[in-house]
């Protein structure tokens, strides 16, 4: 029986891009396990902030700019403050975790996850914006219209909320977090930043 890692995120979480490179070590660390059937990985959407059209409170900017400068001297990770003065930052990462489940559905979730992150962090745009994702999308290679109308199918199905709603039933309520699935059981794996070495270890031993 195969075995599934689940990898909870948001696109708009600044861990998440933090642990980027490491996750993607830890994937090709993975792969003969999912080359041989015991193993296979099952991204889940988070949702850290619903819909929102207000214009995000100072005290939330300070602490997310501060949160930024934490990781970047923490783990190195590239980030570009102009974000701060070229938007109007808004808590809201719904719209943003509808663009992935929207491009899962062509086999570009991971495309799209690093698009949006790109886009955020690297060019200083804002994920929040339909506009922002729009082009995030154009540049995976998914058509405009269509994109845009599957976005509002998936708002309307409240299909994010369905997962979101699931990854807290399973205790993943932060971002990101990783946890096997084996049979029944539910695994936690704890998360090593800068190293895929002994989350590779805890997998396998899990799986044994």
């Amino acid at each position: 029986m195969t075995a599934t890692l689940l990898y909870c995120y948001d696109p708009m979480c600044s861990w998440c891009w933090g642990f980027r490179p490491t996750w993607t070590k830890l994937q090709k660390a993975l792969q003969p396990l999912i080359d041989s059937d015991q193993l296979s990985i099952q991204p889940m959407l988070g949702g850290l902030a619903v819909d929102s059209d207000t214009p995000m409170a100072k005290e939330m900017k300070a602490k997310l700019e501060a949160t930024w400068k934490n990781i970047q001297s923490t783990l190195g990770t590239e980030f570009n403050f102009d974000f701060w003065q070229n938007n109007t930052p808004r808590r809201s990462t719904y719209p943003a975790c509808r663009a992935c489940y929207v491009a899962r559905d062509m086999g570009l979730e991971d495309e799209m996850y690093h698009a949006i992150q790109e886009a955020y962090y690297v060019k200083a745009k804002n994920p929040s914006d339909l506009d922002t994702l729009t082009e995030c999308a154009e540049h995976i290679g998914m058509n405009a219209e269509g994109f845009n109308k599957a976005m509002q199918h998936v708002k309307h199905k409240q299909l994010i909320e369905q997962e979101i709603l699931q990854a807290r039933q399973l205790g993943l309520n932060s971002f990101p977090s990783l946890a096997l699935l084996k049979g029944d059981t539910l695994i936690s794996i704890p998360l090593d930043y800068k190293d895929p070495a002994s989350m590779v270890t805890a997998i396998k031993k899990a799986l044994s």
